[in-house]
């Protein structure tokens, strides 16, 4: 059986959409991630999600919870769990902002895209965020169907 060889420039981008509708970023990071051997590997074959996933700040450590990446294929016994906790990599000055940021009310800290650098690290761009009310997520929806429209224009005016 012929393994599945993974291209090196192969982009590995996964973005928490429901984020930027859910949320109002006010600050962003990019934090590494503590990984098991078969995690990054399931991680570049695109086999992860951040729906539903948050941080949080745990004795000067930040966490991710509920971050999904997919069983490896070719994993043996030492698999990996698929839901487990993950401890993220920051600046102590980093962490000590974000937690004094978020004992505000209405404030969270939000995974937003998971990506693999140039030098093959998985990275986390996370986000300090606000809650958006009911009527900010609409006027995002009527900001996003109007530039549609825009687009559509401009479309069938080149054509």
């Amino acid at each position: 059986m012929a393994k599945k060889k993974i291209a090196k420039n192969q982009q590995v981008n996964i973005k928490n959409k429901r984020a930027s509708f859910d949320y109002e970023f006010i600050d962003t990071f990019t934090a590494g991630i503590v990984l098991t051997g078969t995690e990054i590997k399931s991680i570049r074959a695109g086999k992860a999600s951040l729906v539903d996933t948050y941080c949080y700040i745990n004795n000067g450590e930040i966490w991710v919870k509920n971050m999904y990446v997919a069983l490896y294929s070719e994993g043996s016994y030492n698999n990996h769990v698929e839901r487990r906790e993950r401890k993220l990599l920051l600046n102590r000055k980093e962490i000590r902002n974000l937690q004094e940021d978020t004992k505000a009310p209405g404030f969270t800290i939000v995974p937003v895209r998971l990506f693999i650098n140039e030098k093959g690290l998985a990275k986390l761009d996370i986000a300090l965020a606000r809650g958006k009310k009911e009527y900010d997520k609409r006027q995002t929806l009527k900001e996003k169907e109007d530039r549609r429209e825009i687009d559509r224009a401009k479309k069938n005016f080149i054509s």
